[in-house]
């Protein structure tokens, strides 16, 4: 077993800002394993809330010892061996568990999706992701969205109603939001809900802080739009806490260490009652291949991430009506843009 990485900067085509947090470009660190012959490909995306690094990623990829590890690989055994060399790490952890899921499919020569039994006929529309910016470039970004049937908006400042009305002054498409904690009261907060599903939002993201449990509890109890916890919900042991908080969860491999507990998290999620969405955080094609393979297990999917960059180290992947296109090639079915892989 052979594991190369390098960091890669991926820049972003407008500056990106949510409730607390503006950025132009995320550092990602590009893994390959290699083992007789195949070669699988991962990606960690380290966005500045989630406190990870490419210092951080090099210093855990660096303790890691793949080579005990042999085929039929036991990811069961993979993840825990990663758990107990250190806690947190989510994302490079996550590169791992990707690389290996591609790895795997080659050799077995079947697509990651059905490693986990998912129909790409059931695939949900992905949402495109607008950050809070001013009305007129709100309305600029939302032309770029044209291939896409549904819109997600960053919310949690002081202008949400304006944002809103500038993109409905373009487009009547459904409407995601995402608040990133930035609400505090709830009260305004289950007004502005009633007045955002006059306008078509579908769903909202993380209304409140993830530590306001009462709060967002009687958000969810009390709302007419479906609310989702998102920060609240990280790895498995989260989403039994978040049943009686929130209609639903965001399950994100960054989050989740993975495919594999992503997955898991997914199946514990509709054991409960909660819905699903499947979402990524600023990411190049393998990371959002890697999410999409389990996207027709869930309800919805914001799997826009190569769709905001501009230099994806790998080919766009297959997209057409809103949703993306799962190909029969084995693994992930990543293809790269010459001269930029490791």
């Amino acid at each position: 077993m052979k594991l190369t990485y390098q960091p890669f900067q991926l820049e972003l085509k407008h500056p990106f800002s949510i409730a607390k947090f503006t950025r132009t470009a995320t550092p990602l660190m590009l893994l390959k394993l290699e083992y007789e012959g195949f070669a699988g490909y991962g990606e960690a995306s380290m966005v500045p809330y989630y406190h990870e690094n490419p210092e951080t990623a090099e210093a855990f990829l660096q303790k890691t010892d793949l080579s005990r590890f042999h085929y039929p690989f036991n990811i069961t055994e993979i993840l825990a061996y990663l758990d107990d060399l250190a806690p947190g790490n989510t994302n490079i952890k996550a590169a791992i568990d990707i690389a290996f899921h591609d790895l795997i499919g080659k050799i077995e020569q079947k697509p990651c999706y059905q490693l986990f039994g998912s129909d790409p006929e059931k695939m949900p529309v992905s949402s495109f992701t607008l950050g809070i910016d001013s009305p007129e470039m709100m309305i600029k970004k939302a032309a770029e969205a044209a291939d896409f049937k549904v819109i997600k908006i960053k919310l949690g400042k002081n202008n949400d109603e304006e944002i809103i009305r500038a993109i409905r002054s373009v487009t009547d498409v459904p409407l995601y939001v995402d608040v990133n904690q930035g609400w505090t009261d709830r009260q305004q907060s289950l007004d502005k809900i009633f007045w955002l599903q006059e306008q078509g939002v579908q769903l909202i993201e993380q209304p409140m802080d993830k530590n306001d449990i009462d709060g967002n509890a009687w958000l969810t109890e009390n709302s007419p739009v479906v609310i989702i916890g998102d920060e609240a919900v990280q790895r498995f042991e989260d989403v039994k806490k978040a049943h009686g908080v929130y209609h639903g969860i965001n399950v994100k491999l960054m989050k989740a260490a993975g495919m594999y507990e992503g997955h898991r998290m997914i199946l514990r999620a509709k054991e409960l009652g909660l819905k699903v969405l499947i979402g990524c955080m600023s990411e190049s094609s393998c990371a959002t291949l890697a999410a999409a393979a389990l996207a027709p297990l869930c309800d919805w999917a914001d799997l826009d991430g190569p769709f905001l960059t501009k230099n994806n180290p790998y080919q766009n992947p297959g997209f057409a009506n809103g949703k993306y296109v799962l190909k029969e090639a084995s693994g992930l079915g990543l293809r790269s843009v010459d001269g930029l892989l490791l």
